[in-house]
């Protein structure tokens, strides 16, 4: 489920051309905006995909860094803000991935989530923030 609202344009944070999740219309706080598949990853299959272009794009598995996920939908191009107006919700079992917001957003924002996995955890990631 992805609201009708979202819509994947080019972001200042996403890089040389990359893109980013923004809305068309305003949303509250705690409204779901998606719920999407994963694609779980065991630990050789994490490994190959840490070879690729997909690294930038995979989730690790917070009570394991074995293993891994790659959202669909939008999941992956939700770009990183350590003061996020989104935040995930990781569900290995189900197999889904479900982003919510934490913070009111405006018509025309960028929806960005926190990559540590909190709205506003500070810790460094693994690559350099823009």
């Amino acid at each position: 489920m992805i609201l009708p609202d979202l819509i994947l344009a080019p972001s200042p944070k996403g890089g040389d051309g990359g893109l980013g999740v923004f809305t068309t219309r305003s949303f509250a706080v705690g409204t779901v905006i998606e719920i999407s598949p994963v694609l779980v990853l065991n630990k050789e299959e994490r490994k190959l995909v840490e070879a690729t272009k997909l690294y930038n794009y995979i989730f690790a598995r917070v009570a394991s860094e074995e293993g891994a996920a790659i959202g669909l939908g939008y999941i992956s191009m939700y770009n990183h803000s350590y003061t996020s107006n989104c935040e995930y919700e990781m569900d290995y079992e189900a197999g889904t991935m479900t982003i919510k917001t934490v913070k009111p957003i405006k018509k025309g924002e960028e929806l960005f989530i926190n990559y540590n996995g909190n709205a506003d955890d500070a810790s460094p990631l693994w690559f350099e923030a823009i």
